[in-house]
């Protein structure tokens, strides 16, 4: 490492150019990237796809609708109404690609009093109707009294879009101007303290323009337009603000090239194990075959990749440009670490360190108790602002349109198929047989199918009505519920929103032998095939990275119990994390409204913030165990090991807290939670545990925290010392 530094000092302009022709580059397709990502990212290769590909193909169902919802004011007369919706759709026809362009004027039901409904069907996905809805804002125009907002799916991925944009330029006003502040106060100057900013924007960046070329080949969520700036801001920050901390210390008494030889060697070695430890956590997320795991590792592991890069070569390029510059424009003095707060500090949290150990794992431990309550969900609507029309409208037309009991979080689509046609008599008893089964459910509360729509109260019956009866009057009944050789039931169940109970339903049923051959879709299925991927496959993926951390771990620091407490510390702060997360916005605490708690936010906070939290323990163990190799006493390294790296870890933290809290403020509700998550989880490990409890145990432990089964312990500069045993 120590020839590496040598190197980059002495190739430090051409590093420079490089990396200026790698902004200008990807600098220009990361402003793309925008245009390209569509979809809350829950998407999953399993049956209720299938079935939905069924529903489209065989039953001509649209892949995908827009909702035009009609409102008028109560002094408005029922004509004016009337005229306001025939004006609109009339203008509407032969817009683009439109498959069906249904009026409420045309079909009973879709004009109630002060409201209507209208639909437009395409053959195209929701992801995809971007220029279609930019169009249709166009050809709908609201009068005086008169109103008609579009919604449905397209609407809503368009608008979150949209929103996340709008978040992340609000999330970078308030965080950056912070930021700064803190690095002020850590680096006293504003040259030390612009260049981690520096760093953070142009990895962001790199990593956008990166990420684009992956959408050319697989779909990208709207999601990965915020987790790239949260993690890349937080974590690029807390790279530089080490390394430039090192490099300032060293600065002091050496020539320009030996200080970035020894802050590469040494700093360097801590952000390469602190990078792998944030790398490996996210790649637990390949584990689970949903887009929106897959794209956050994808765009996670990239911009982790880039961030070390830019640390080791582009940072300390730029720190051998400037010497001793570094210290130009000073704002405040820094006081002497040896004399600092952190040092009195360090010494009371060794006096007492039983104290200080219970009194931490007391505090963790209260936090715990609110994830028993914790009720996870599908990101949906309620993921928008409610501000947002098509938010509104769409709840709008739920309520004045929909019955509670015919609402989508009730209904299993289930299509029955059979060998030959399925109006045959010997086919229609094995339908009507599994159509008895599900009317007899004590979930169920009711069954579409032919046999309700039509009246008939056996197959027989059914199959005298299809005979006898005139095929164009039974005509929308047949094109809806039967295609050939394949028979469409609608279940609605008697559970409530987000239930583990239907969930569990639309399981068993799936796996029963029904004597056809069953395909189930619809809202229930999709969440039912999506928390099962998540429970079936994330331990997989946290097994791994709870092993890879442990190894290593080890590997950096030559010890068996450091690695051992660094985990388990870092679950119990996790789970603590989750609680207040609970707290906060599933009983609605500090002024938010009670919500439930999106299903991504545990696994990605958890893959994230076990690695995140590694900084700080390779940051602080790297020192303590440099001073340990010094001197041989376990104390008076953990002292000075805090005393050195506390206010480092602090600003570091302070930082991380900052970028990600700051899409506290922001309003699509997934995100918001996961900054909020991330903010809480990281205060917690860089105070509680970081600062009380790392240091309590690791006096307590004494020389048996350097045990590494009789092996010498190995240091950054390469000398050994054998623990005292």
């Amino acid at each position: 490492m120590m020839k590496l530094g040598g190197w980059i000092y002495q190739q430090r302009i051409w590093i420079l150019l490089f990396w200026i022709v790698m902004i200008i580059v990807f600098g220009f397709f990361a402003l793309k990237l925008p245009s390209v990502l569509s979809g809350n990212g829950f998407e999953y290769k399993g049956e209720y796809n299938e079935t939905r590909n069924l529903l489209e193909k065989d039953f001509g169902e649209p892949k995908s609708s827009i909702i035009l919802v009609f409102e008028k004011n109560h002094h408005i007369s029922a004509e004016k109404f009337k005229d306001f919706i025939h004006d609109t759709m009339d203008n509407l026809k032969g817009f683009d690609n439109t498959k069906n362009l249904i009026s409420p004027l045309e079909r009973p039901g879709m004009l109630k009093e002060n409201y209507a409904y209208g639909l437009l069907t395409f053959d195209k996905s929701a992801e995809s109707l971007g220029k279609e809805i930019n169009n249709l804002k166009k050809h709908l125009k609201n009068k005086v009294g008169l109103q008609v907002t579009m919604t449905g799916e397209p609407v809503i991925v368009k608008d979150l879009n949209t929103a996340s944009q709008q978040d992340l330029a609000k999330a970078e006003m308030i965080g950056l101007p912070i930021a700064l502040i803190v690095l002020i106060l850590a680096f006293g100057t504003l040259t030390a303290a612009a260049l981690p900013l520096v760093i953070g924007v142009v990895s962001i960046l790199i990593t956008m323009g990166m990420v684009y070329f992956f959408s050319l080949r697989a779909e990208l969520t709207i999601f990965i337009l915020n987790i790239i700036p949260m993690i890349g801001l937080a974590l690029s920050i807390d790279f530089a603000l080490l390394f430039i901390n090192r490099y300032k210390e060293e600065i002091k008494n050496k020539s320009i090239q030996n200080a970035i030889e020894i802050t590469v060697a040494t700093a360097g070695r801590s952000i390469i194990f602190s990078g792998l430890c944030v790398f490996i956590g996210l790649s637990g997320l390949w584990f689970i075959q949903i887009d929106i795991f897959q794209n956050v590792a994808l765009g996670g592991m990239t911009v982790i990749f880039i961030s070390v890069l830019s640390a080791l070569t582009f940072l300390p390029a730029l720190l051998g440009l400037l010497g001793q510059k570094i210290h130009k424009f000073g704002v405040i003095k820094v006081k002497d670490q040896e004399k600092s707060f952190w040092h009195t500090f360090a010494e009371l949290v060794m006096k007492r360190p039983v104290i200080m150990t219970i009194g931490a794992l007391v505090i963790l431990l209260i936090g715990l108790i609110p994830v028993r309550e914790m009720v996870l969900t599908i990101p949906g609507t309620d993921s928008l602002p409610p501000n947002y029309p098509s938010r509104t409208a769409l709840e709008t037309f739920q309520e004045k349109f929909i019955a509670k009991e015919k609402r989508d979080y009730k209904k299993v689509s289930i299509i029955l198929e059979t060998n030959g046609k399925v109006t045959e008599p010997k086919n229609l008893d094995k339908i009507w047989e599994v159509i008895r089964q599900l009317e007899k459910d004590h979930l169920v509360q009711t069954v579409d199918s032919p046999f309700s729509a039509l009246g008939a109260k056996d197959s027989k019956q059914l199959s005298k009505v299809l005979t006898f009866q005139d095929s164009a009057m039974l005509a929308p009944v047949t094109d809806h519920y039967i295609k050939e050789n394949k028979m469409l039931a609608e279940v609605y169940l008697k559970t409530g929103e987000h239930s583990s109970i239907a969930r569990k339903w639309v399981r068993d049923w799936s796996k029963r032998k029904l004597g056809v051959t069953a395909s189930f879709g619809g809202p229930i299925k999709f969440e039912q095939e999506i928390f099962d991927e998540i429970y079936v496959k994330a331990p997989y993926g946290l097994l791994l990275i709870v092993v890879s951390t442990l190894i290593i771990l080890m590997t950096a620091f030559h010890s068996i119990l450091i690695p051992l407490k660094a985990v388990l510390m870092n679950i119990l702060s996790l789970g603590c994390t989750f609680g207040i997360v609970v707290w906060i916005f599933q009983e609605g605490h500090l002024g938010i409204t009670p919500v439930y708690i999106g299903l991504i936010l545990p696994v990605f906070v958890f893959t994230l913030v076990f690695g995140l939290s590694m900084d700080y323990e390779v940051f602080l163990i790297s020192r303590i165990q440099e001073f340990y190799l010094k001197t041989g006493d376990n104390s008076l390294a953990t002292i000075s090991g805090l005393t050195y790296t506390s206010k480092i870890i602090t600003s570091a933290a302070a930082i991380m807290i900052v970028v990600t809290g700051a899409f506290a403020f922001t309003g699509v509700m997934p995100i918001k939670q996961i900054g909020i998550g991330i903010a809480i989880a990281i205060f917690i490990d860089a105070t509680i545990v970081r600062m009380v409890l790392v240091p309590s145990l690791m006096k307590l432990l004494g020389d048996w925290n350097w045990w590494f089964f009789g092996f010498k312990n190995k240091g950054i500069s390469g000398q050994r010392k054998k623990p005292a045993s």
